[in-house]
This record gives structure tokens, sequence and C-alpha cells, in this order.
């Protein structure tokens, strides 16, 4: 499973693409539609996807591709292209900069290559597995947690959650400091960057975690799903991020119900 600088290189040039089309869209005339499981998506979603697809097709035609908007291109290379244009459409269209473009490049079905790409303000996390995750360039590292009851907890929304994920989440915010709300793949981004300490959600889809895997644990954290598990392709989308790995298992226990009342 090798990750060579062109590899990177693309990934870059793929973000910088999403960029371009979403900004004109952005506090402006978005073209707001519901879709049929009722999530938003705008002009900006589809024009940003369509550009990063088109640079995949002409570069790396033998790839395989994996969008939100447009669905699944089957490749011949085992390697896929997972793409999220607009992660946190509500944020985007409500004119707050804190909605992101997920890139990730699968080989076998793992995610080896993750970016997070803010376009509005200009920030950039860029994640390789085996190396250190870069934030606009500079190296991202998370923070130490010395006890879970001392961590800052972030999720999108509590009503993402079925009725048993809301009980079992709601046992783990009454284990935390402090809990959050908002966010989608900004909150990760900020974990890698040391400012959250814990991100837990479910219901994600592939292409909502696929690039956070390499960017987290590139900062030095972990990401697995509710019992401890890797994350790959077939996981359902209960996800946990946690910035200091020595806090998994008590978070894992927080979520399980167990010695936390």
């Amino acid at each position: 499973m090798r990750i060579d600088q062109a590899d990177i290189d693309f990934a870059d040039r793929l973000a910088d693409a999403a960029g371009a089309a979403i900004r004109p869209y952005f506090r402006a005339d978005h073209g707001l539609e519901t879709k049929p499981d009722q999530s938003p998506v705008t002009l900006a979603d589809r024009a940003a996807e369509q550009a990063m697809r088109a640079l995949i097709r002409a570069e790396r035609p033998d790839d395989g591709i994996q969008g939100e908007e447009f669905g699944i291109h089957e490749g011949t290379s085992g390697r896929t292209w997972v793409l999220d244009p607009i992660d946190g459409t509500r944020a985007f269209i409500s004119g707050r900069p804190i909605f992101g473009t997920l890139i990730a490049l699968l080989i076998d079905q793992w995610p080896m290559v993750g970016v997070i790409d803010q376009p509005i303000i200009g920030e950039r996390w860029l994640g390789v597995i085996g190396r250190e995750t870069l934030f606009n360039g500079a190296p991202a590292t998370t923070r130490r947690c010395r006890a879970l009851d001392e961590a800052l907890l972030a999720t999108t929304s509590p009503a993402l959650f079925d009725d048993a994920q809301l009980h079992a989440f709601e046992h783990l915010d009454a284990a935390v400091r402090s809990t959050v709300l908002g966010g989608d793949c900004y909150n990760y981004g900020c974990l890698a960057s040391g400012h959250l300490d814990v991100v837990v959600e479910a219901g994600l889809k592939l292409h909502d975690f696929a690039a956070l895997v390499p960017v987290v644990e590139g900062a030095g954290g972990r990401m697995c799903d509710w019992q401890g598990e890797p994350l790959t392709a077939d996981s359902k989308g209960e996800v946990i991020a946690a910035g200091d790995p020595a806090r998994v298992e008590e978070i894992i226990d927080a979520l399980a119900c167990r010695g936390h009342g």
C-alpha cells in the first residue's frame, strides 16, 4: 500500500479545485435544494465534486471514485478517491465557515491519505498514514488529556443519533468536562491541532469519515468505531476520534454505559 509524493500533491490539487468551485457560492446564491434523504445540497456541492471528478478522470483514469453527490465510479487500480465536496452544508448555507471539503485516498479499502480543507478561511489539514499531519504546511499535534473528566467533547448534533446511540452519548457527555455542538468535519481538524479532545458521532458514511482517519492519526490521535475497531470502508459509521489514545478505552466504556452510572 504505497503512497508517494505524487499522490499527496494530487490530493492537494483536488482540494484546490474544490475550493475554487465553492468560493463563488459562499454567502451568495447557492441554489439550495433538498435531497430525497432530506439533507441539503447546493450548486457548490455539485460544482466542487464535478471539478474533482474531472481531475481524477483526466489524470488517474484507473482509480475509482466514490462521491457524496454523484455516486461510485468503479476503478481497476485498487485505489479509490472518496469525496465529500462540502461536509457541513448547513453551515455553508448559513454563511458559517466551519464546513470543509473531505478528500481521501483508499487503497484496498483502507484510508491512506486524507484532506480536510476549509476554503473560505484558508485552513487545510493533510494526513498521510505513516507521516505527521500538516496544518497549512506545519506539523499538527493533538494534545494530551490526563483524564476523561478533563476532556472537551464535540459532536455535530445529538439529533443525528438514534435512541440507543443518544443514550450512550449522554453517558459520555456526563463523563467529560464540557461538550461543544456543531462543527462537522471541522471538529476533527480542531482535534488534530490540539483544541478538542474527543469527537463522537454516528450515522456517518464513508465519505464523511475516510479522510479524517489519516489526519487524526498522523497528528498523534486515534480513530476507531464505538467498539474500538479500526475504521475501514466496511465500518457502519459510529466514530470515535480521540486526541489522546490513552483515553479511548474510557470513551468506549462510557458509550457502553459501563462505569459511569
